[in-house]
């Protein structure tokens, strides 16, 4: 019974400490919008992106010819930048709401 009951204790806490996407709003130059809701997905352009988790901190969404960094920062935090053809790069910036 003890067992058992590290066991669902450790799946717990295992799950409350992996976080999500956070929603983001995001527009990037080259006309690159990226737009997920909390824990995703990630979508870039209104188009699906396929997502790649590093660690819980970090993440890749690739599409529409570009790779979208997406970093969660210690206090909460996103930074956001993309990688496009021809080495092009930005860091992209929070839209503004209309």
């Amino acid at each position: 019974m003890r067992k058992m009951m590290v066991g669902v204790a450790l799946g717990l806490a295992t799950g409350a400490a992996q976080a999500g996407i956070p929603l983001l709003n995001y527009d990037c130059p080259m006309n690159l919008s990226v737009h997920a809701d909390e824990g995703g997905p990630v979508y870039i352009n209104g188009k699906e992106a396929k997502l790649k988790k590093f660690n819980d901190n970090a993440y890749e969404a690739r599409g529409q010819g570009v790779i979208i960094s997406i970093t969660i920062t210690p206090d909460g935090g996103t930074d956001v930048s993309y990688t496009g053809k021809g080495g092009a790069n930005g860091v992209c910036q929070p839209a503004e709401s209309e």
